[in-house]
């Protein structure tokens, strides 16, 4: 991609903004990060420091009057915020880029898909794990048929947090769109979409575990995909003992993998990608997956695969070539809109204890 880079605002520089897609923008060749909007001084100073070049501004509004001077704004606010903040930019005549969940019903955000048809504008939504190096890694074991037919598919984002951080995550108040189920459950609703497809019956349980807490803190998913596979989510703030991060059981062989994808660590601690250079996404041999099958108490048996890099830089990549070139839409609004099919009859089930049929 050659030329004048796309100029972007991004609305927010807390944790999405600060860690997650300042950063990314900032390493995509296309785009330019222009404009930053936040109204906390410290978070100011901070974006200053890390993007000497941006323009501050502290309200949405200034960046709206600034339309005309912008090619794409970049929605990381609060979830309650998402739904408005991308109604705004949509008919400010801009493109948007929405970190997920994109809204709290399936409602709103095909109701925002239709905006943005009508508009002719880009609608996309930051789903970056589809982009994890073990996500990768599974998707071309599932394409090349290492694994035969999948049966069962579990997935597990948990993690030890016994203590409350605060904000509005942990909110009580619906109109926050807090909790675990909304927040972790986009990402790992959205990969078994991605994977296996559309979902006939959702089943779920959500608790509260931590004194204090307002919102779901431990929550379980099942789904039943159209094609017969059974998914398995885990979401969770309280799990004292970490289970795999994948595990999944074909006809032929399974893969279990554990650990996280290493690249949000590697953003909150300063690194850039790019800067790193053919090492950005890369985890260590000892924490490859294992693929095959075997009864082995200690590795389960089967053989290491190596891991393929993460690479969210792949995310706007694509949403640059989409605005300079046409190219696809990484994540449409109407996927978004799918997987909040799910989360919300995931809410249900748990809610009044039956399983729900979409």
């Amino acid at each position: 991609m050659t030329g004048t880079p796309l100029r972007v605002g991004l609305v927010g520089y807390g944790l999405a903004g600060s860690v997650f897609h300042a950063p990314l923008i900032a390493a995509t060749e296309g785009l330019a990060l222009d404009t930053v909007v936040t109204s906390n001084p410290e978070r100011q100073r901070q974006a200053r420091a890390e993007f000497p070049d941006v323009t501050l501004a502290a309200a949405p509004d200034e960046l709206f009057a600034r339309a005309g001077d912008l090619d794409l704004v970049v929605v990381a606010s609060p979830n309650r915020t998402h739904v408005p903040l991308a109604t705004a930019a949509l008919e400010a005549g801009l493109p948007v880029v929405v970190d997920k969940p994109l809204a709290g019903t399936a409602a709103e955000a095909r109701e925002l898909a239709a905006l943005a048809e009508e508009r002719g504008l880009l609608l996309s939504v930051f789903q970056n794990r589809r982009w994890d190096n073990d996500f990768l890694t599974l998707r071309e074991l599932i394409d090349e048929g290492g694994l035969g037919d999948v049966y069962r598919f579990e997935s597990r984002f948990e993690r030890w947090r016994p203590r409350l951080k605060g904000g509005w995550r942990e909110s009580g108040d619906p109109s926050e769109i807090g909790g675990l189920l909304y927040d972790l459950g986009s990402h790992v609703v959205d990969q078994a979409l991605v994977l296996f497809g559309p979902v006939t019956s959702v089943y779920a349980e959500s608790d509260i575990r931590r004194e204090g807490a307002q919102a779901d803190d431990d929550t379980f998913i099942a789904l039943t995909h159209a094609g017969g596979v059974r998914s398995h989510l885990y979401v969770s703030a309280t799990t004292a003992q970490l289970g795999p991060r994948f595990r999944v059981l074909g006809s032929k062989a399974g893969y279990v993998k554990h650990g996280l994808d290493p690249q949000e660590a590697a953003l909150r601690d300063g690194l850039r990608p790019g800067a790193s250079g053919a090492d950005w996404g890369r985890e260590p041999e000892e924490l490859w997956g294992r693929v095959g099958s075997g009864e082995s108490p200690v590795t389960g048996g089967g053989r290491p695969v190596p891991t393929l890099p993460g690479d969210y830089p792949a995310y706007y990549t694509a949403v640059a070539r989409a605005l300079l070139s046409g190219g696809p839409n990484p994540v449409t609004a109407l996927e978004a809109a799918a997987a909040l099919d799910v989360l919300e009859a995931a809410r249900r089930s748990a809610h009044e204890k039956v399983t729900v049929t979409l």
